[in-house]
């Protein structure tokens, strides 16, 4: 697993318009809350579970992918969830993966708001809400 900031993974993306790139957040996160263009959701977990299913996971964006050498970028919230899942698909084979350090939204600042110190939004890189 590759780590990249925001904004290197966006000129990454750029460079590779065969990669593919997913949002692990629940569908409901990436709809309402906003995500970057051209993103795939494929969750890591899903409510009201809350619990990571590996497996389906890995299944999942093996069948997106096509094939386990494509490149494969993932976001989240934070930068959090993507780690376990990036190591879930570094496990099945995948051989190119890079996780979005930050996130979408990036850290909770000291009044617990995100997007104010890090993450794609705070780096003014393009996304679209629902």
């Amino acid at each position: 697993m590759k780590n990249l900031d925001p904004r290197a993974a966006w000129e990454q993306l750029q460079r590779t318009p065969d990669a593919l790139f997913v949002d692990v957040r629940m569908e409901i996160e990436s709809l309402y809350v906003g995500r970057p263009p051209g993103v795939v959701n494929i969750a890591w977990y899903e409510y009201p579970e809350l619990t990571p299913q590996p497996d389906a996971f890995v299944a999942a964006v093996e069948r997106e992918a096509g094939r386990k050498d494509r490149p494969v970028y993932l976001i989240c919230r934070s930068g959090k969830r993507t780690v376990d899942a990036a190591k879930a698909l570094d496990a099945a084979g995948f051989t190119d993966v890079t996780n979005i350090t930050e996130g979408f939204e990036g850290e909770l600042d000291e009044k617990f708001h995100r997007s104010t110190h890090s993450g794609w939004r705070f780096h003014s890189l393009p996304w679209e809400q629902m």
